[in-house]
């Protein structure tokens, strides 16, 4: 990995890690972690909690995250037994310029509102989103209930107070006084203004060189 990469890396994931979202690194890795994300409102993912799987290669930002969704979710761009997005998708949006924020609160919600249907992943939801608007918005309501409500979220994923809690645990010892309890094993986040524009984002790029220098 480049050092511009690397530092590319540690500075977009600190900048998630301080905003409002819930994150949560795969074993402290900055490559590899968990984003809580709500659907968009005005939208028919709206109340739709999902948890977004994360990984940025080595030559990040110049190459795309790789992106899915863990709980399920009835789009025509995302397939519905691996949560993978649509990589031309994702590629044809993606610019260097571009930072972790801005996927979480521009272009997974923008990709939400206005799906794709040149390059479905989901035929089925590809074609009723062309055909009959409503069949379409009843499915994603019925895979919001089934799969992504807060409630649902919750007893699958957890929420931050349970790892605190789990924190707590690991540090207890039993009555011989031996560290011997076993450390549980913890279960595998509100958006912006939606029509935000993404140049708002990115005030602060300039700073930022993206030539690979190292």
């Amino acid at each position: 990995m480049s050092g511009n990469s690397k530092r590319r890396i540690e500075t977009d994931v600190m900048k998630l890690l301080m905003s409002d979202h819930e994150v949560e690194l795969v074993e402290d890795s900055m490559q590899e972690f968990h984003v809580k994300f709500y659907g968009p409102k005005d939208t028919p993912y709206e109340g739709g909690v999902w948890r977004l799987h994360v990984e940025l290669p080595d030559n990040y930002p110049y190459k795309s995250p790789s992106i899915g969704f863990v709980n399920k979710i009835f789009h025509p761009n995302i397939d519905i037994a691996s949560g993978s997005i649509c990589l031309d998708v994702i590629n044809s949006t993606w610019s260097p310029l571009y930072d972790l924020l801005n996927i979480v609160e521009w272009m997974l919600p923008g990709l939400l509102k206005e799906p794709n249907g040149s390059d479905p992943l989901n035929n089925e939801a590809a074609n009723l989103q062309l055909k009959d608007k409503k069949v379409y918005e009843e499915k994603v309501r019925e895979y919001i209930d089934k799969y992504a409500t807060k409630e649902r979220y919750e007893s699958q994923f957890g929420t931050p107070e349970d790892d605190e809690d789990d924190g707590d645990y690991a540090e207890m010892k039993d009555e011989d006084g031996d560290d011997d309890i076993d450390e549980p094993v913890s279960d595998l986040e509100d958006i912006s203004d939606d029509n935000a524009d993404p140049s708002e984002e990115l005030s602060d790029i300039s700073d930022i060189e993206l030539s690979d220098e190292d």
